[in-house]
């Protein structure tokens, strides 16, 4: 008997390139908000959950805007650029939030010498993530990339007359680039980075791919009714910073309890379970719930959830939908094995 195997599809060719050379996601939905002035560090450190007073320029950090309960409103990087000669804080916040993120800064903006300005539709952005990523964009830019830290960014050529700024930005588990430009310049940024080797990629291979490293989405694994402390993002939060829209909750939870009362978790489940997003969890009472749900080419079914204190130790076994349900096993993110 002869066996004829069925071609990838370009979701999996997408999440394969990203696990052993370079996908190319586009990301210009992502929204982008400029906060220009000399207050403006201060405005944002006294409004965000990390040190945006000490950053760099050229550096950058991931945050969190909450409301006064410390429920988290927007999740988000902040970065130090330098824009027109003038230094300027550049905010990276999760698609389709860029208009709601500016309406929050503008009702918190009371005295402060600060101006804002949402520059989504101006400016094109690309995630570039792999194994290969460096070695893909250094032929994009024609010299090789600096060893970036996490948040890390620059400016620089990509062609004779194509200024991109390139941050390190590892959402997917792989070694990652953000690479923003401006709208007008797009198709010339992503003919360069596909030439260079880059694979473009779908938004189903990003789901994959993020769940499987554990990295939130708001909207999907968290939204404004959320514990800030509970999605799991520690590098978010600064505990010395002094203070910011939130901060009590916070100390309350690390001082007084030394706990919170549900944590974010991965979890593997059996092929054979049809849960979702909403779906509970159980052992043999109600201990969580489940956010976000894939079946990716190279880990099988996955998920992200919420689990009780006491239920989220790794290799807990929890039932799923019912109390009697299949059994799904607790790991903690990333879920990502080997191929």
């Amino acid at each position: 008997m002869r066996f004829v195997l069925e071609p990838a599809t370009e979701s999996e060719t997408g999440y394969r390139a990203a696990l052993s050379g370079a996908a190319l996601f586009d990301r210009s939905a992502s929204g982008k908000i400029e906060v220009r002035g000399p207050e403006a560090p201060d405005f944002l450190h006294n409004l965000s959950t990390n040190d945006v007073k000490g950053l760099p320029l050229g550096g950058g950090c991931e945050a969190f805007f909450c409301n006064e309960r410390a429920r988290a409103l927007f999740h988000c990087r902040i970065y130090h650029v330098r824009l027109g000669g003038e230094d300027a804080l550049w905010i990276d916040v999760t698609p389709g939030q860029g208009a709601a993120l500016l309406k929050h800064l503008d009702r918190h903006l009371i005295a402060e010498n600060a101006v804002l300005a949402d520059r989504t539709a101006e400016f094109a952005q690309f995630h570039l993530a792999g194994p290969k990523a460096a070695d893909i964009l250094s032929a994009a830019m024609g010299e090789p990339v600096p060893p970036l830290q996490l948040h890390q960014h620059m400016e620089r050529m990509l062609g004779p007359t194509l200024v991109a700024n390139i941050r390190r930005h590892d959402p997917l588990g792989v070694p990652g680039y953000d690479i923003v430009c401006l709208t007008a310049r797009a198709e010339d940024a992503r003919s360069r980075l596909i030439a260079a080797g880059a694979t473009m990629a779908d938004e189903t291979s990003w789901e994959w791919l993020r769940i499987e490293a554990g990295t939130p989405e708001f909207g999907m694994d968290f939204d404004e009714k959320r514990f800030v402390i509970e999605i799991g993002r520690p590098d978010a939060i600064s505990f010395t910073k002094g203070c910011f829209l939130g901060q009590e909750p916070i100390v309350m939870a690390r001082d007084r309890t030394g706990f919170v009362s549900r944590s974010l978790r991965g979890l593997r489940l059996s092929d054979a379970i049809g849960a979702s997003a909403g779906t509970k969890l159980f052992a043999p009472e109600d201990v969580g719930v489940l956010t976000s749900v894939a079946i990716t080419p190279g880990q099988g079914r996955v998920a992200l959830g919420y689990l009780r204190r006491g239920f989220e130790t790794i290799g807990t076994k929890v039932h799923v939908g019912t109390a009697e349900g299949p059994v799904a096993e607790v790991t903690s993110p990333p879920i990502r094995g080997t191929l």
